[in-house]
């Protein structure tokens, strides 16, 4: 069945048609949640809280074209919750050792999941969406409530940051310059 006519049959109250479009997006929503967590259990605990909001709110999905886009904002918003809970748990005694963890991986070379973890919240979400999630630049822009344009900037901004992170090319005086001749 076309996944319209599912969150058409889940917003009136079926929840056979929901856990279908969920069981059917399971994979895309585990995997946006791993890039965002970087941690096998949280991305589990994400895609849980995300699929338990699902059918809590189902009633408010306004337009049923737009269930993906509506159930991965939801995604997005479950793992900011679950990181800023683990932000706030963590022992004072953990702080040295994490200290040293961070000073050893900035030494290390990075790769591009934990570059892009490292973006602003905005650009990460940008870039996820874009690359990871293959949405349109128009999609996002709804999903995010902000003009299209600012996308596409986000964009750039955040490719210039990852390039600079990645060394993907050299960085002098705010100008980028590539390897290439």
């Amino acid at each position: 069945m076309n996944e319209t006519k599912l969150a058409r049959k889940a917003v009136k109250g079926n929840q056979k048609a929901l856990e279908e479009l969920l069981v059917a997006h399971g994979d895309q929503l585990y995997r946006t949640a791993f890039i965002y967590t970087r941690n096998r259990e949280d991305a589990l605990d994400v895609v849980q809280e995300a699929s338990y909001r699902a059918f809590r709110y189902i009633g408010n999905l306004k337009n049923e074209e737009f269930f993906l886009t509506w159930l991965t904002k939801i995604l997005i918003h479950c793992a900011y919750d679950l990181l800023e809970r683990k932000n706030k748990e963590i022992p004072n005694d953990k702080l040295i050792e994490l200290a040293r963890i961070k000073k050893d991986k900035r030494e290390e070379h990075l790769d591009l999941v934990e570059a892009v973890g490292r973006l602003e919240d905005k650009y990460r979400d940008v870039i996820i969406l874009f690359y990871f999630r293959d949405l349109r630049i128009n999609d996002i822009a709804r999903m995010m409530e902000i003009p299209e344009n600012t996308v596409k900037t986000y964009m750039r901004r955040a490719k210039a940051q990852l390039k600079k992170q990645l060394g993907g090319c050299e960085y002098n005086d705010e100008r980028l310059f590539s390897r290439r001749v």
